[in-house]
């Protein structure tokens, strides 16, 4: 049996592409030559790398003919699927009437070209040649009386002239920006996604019992100002709020952020904030994203109500509240990164049409 030689080069590269070639292939191929290389048997060499004696003398005959060039080369035979002579159409197609499953999406492309495949080579062809992924449609909240353009104008010039210069001044330690909002958690399942076996139930509470959190986030710092009650937050529950950031002392002008609530625009609520001093700056109807407590709800919701069982009321109340003391502690840079000053806006994302 005649020995393959390799120079000294050649080794050195054998030993790092066996391991760290991008394809796993030519992985097997450096392996073979590997093992080559320590003059094992070559009945040995096949059943160490898990291939045939034949296989073992291909790659070897590579090697000698080509050098490791054409080790590295990868011919084999891919068909190609009939779908893609109809893939700019399907694009074209799928672009206008997105599939809302897979089944669907199989149907109609057997509907367009006449050709019928399984849900798999679908799914494959979705995500591989025409670029789809499985997105959860958001929902763009738009005053009735306003086309989406309309409402994204307003928006943009609000961000631009009125909520960006406070927060410019907020970064620069020249006024404190709060922002503020109620949230309603009932005691009742948060259902949520888990890594597990099998699917797993959590008991749902009974009763609807219904815990408000009146709640104010420092754009900067993140310190979180509340009031809660189990009734309804009403313009008596945002002026306690008033007074508790005022005697909170800052030293620096305070804006407070806040959505057109009926208590929260009202003549008792206006009133107080001008006696102490407070500016309330109002954001446009319909528009939640450019409150950045929103992201306070949906992170609490997440880590504290999600896929989580409690108890007692109490225990609901508890989880809560824990969650919100560690905004600035336990949850520090995770909030950090969630809180940035950039906001959704709306003038340019493709619209689900009807």
């Amino acid at each position: 049996m005649n020995r393959t030689v390799f120079t000294a080069e050649d080794l050195q590269a054998i030993a790092h592409e066996r391991f760290h070639h991008p394809h796993p292939r030519v992985q097997l191929k450096m392996e073979v030559l590997w093992l080559e290389s320590h003059a094992l048997p070559r009945v040995e060499i096949a059943m160490l790398a898990g291939v045939s004696r034949q296989t073992v003398n291909r790659y070897l005959a590579d090697y000698r003919q080509g050098g490791l060039q054409q080790v590295r080369r990868c011919r084999w035979h891919q068909p190609e699927s009939v779908l893609i002579e109809h893939e700019h159409s399907l694009e074209e197609y799928f672009w206008d009437h997105p599939p809302r499953t897979t089944k669907e999406a199989a149907a109609i492309i057997e509907q367009q070209t006449g050709i019928r495949r399984g849900l798999t080579q679908v799914r494959q062809f979705l995500k591989l040649r025409l670029g789809l992924r499985w997105h959860k449609v958001a929902a763009i909240p738009v005053p009735p009386k306003k086309t989406i353009p309309e409402h994204a104008a307003i928006q943009a010039k609000f961000l631009e002239e009125q909520l960006e210069p406070k927060l410019q001044e907020a970064r620069d330690g020249k006024r404190t920006v709060f922002f503020v909002d109620a949230a309603h958690f009932v005691w009742a399942p948060f259902l949520g996604c888990l890594w597990c076996l099998t699917r797993l139930f959590v008991r749902s509470p009974s009763g609807r019992k219904r815990y408000n959190v009146l709640g104010a986030v420092n754009a900067v710092t993140h310190q979180f100002l509340r009031v809660v009650n189990e009734g309804s937050v009403t313009a008596e529950t945002v002026c306690e709020l008033l007074r508790q950031i005022a005697a909170a002392g800052l030293r620096t002008p305070i804006t407070l952020v806040l959505d057109n609530a009926r208590y929260q625009h009202c003549v008792l609520v206006t009133s107080l904030a001008a006696t102490l001093g407070i500016d309330l700056l109002y954001l446009p109807s319909y528009s939640p994203n450019l409150n950045l407590i929103e992201r306070v709800w949906r992170f609490v919701r997440k880590r504290s109500l999600n896929s989580i069982y409690y108890d007692s009321f109490e225990r609901f109340k508890s989880g809560i509240g824990s969650c919100l003391d560690n905004l600035t502690t336990t949850y520090k840079s995770e909030v950090k990164t969630l809180l940035v000053h950039r906001f959704q806006t709306f003038d340019d994302v493709p619209i689900l049409a009807a």
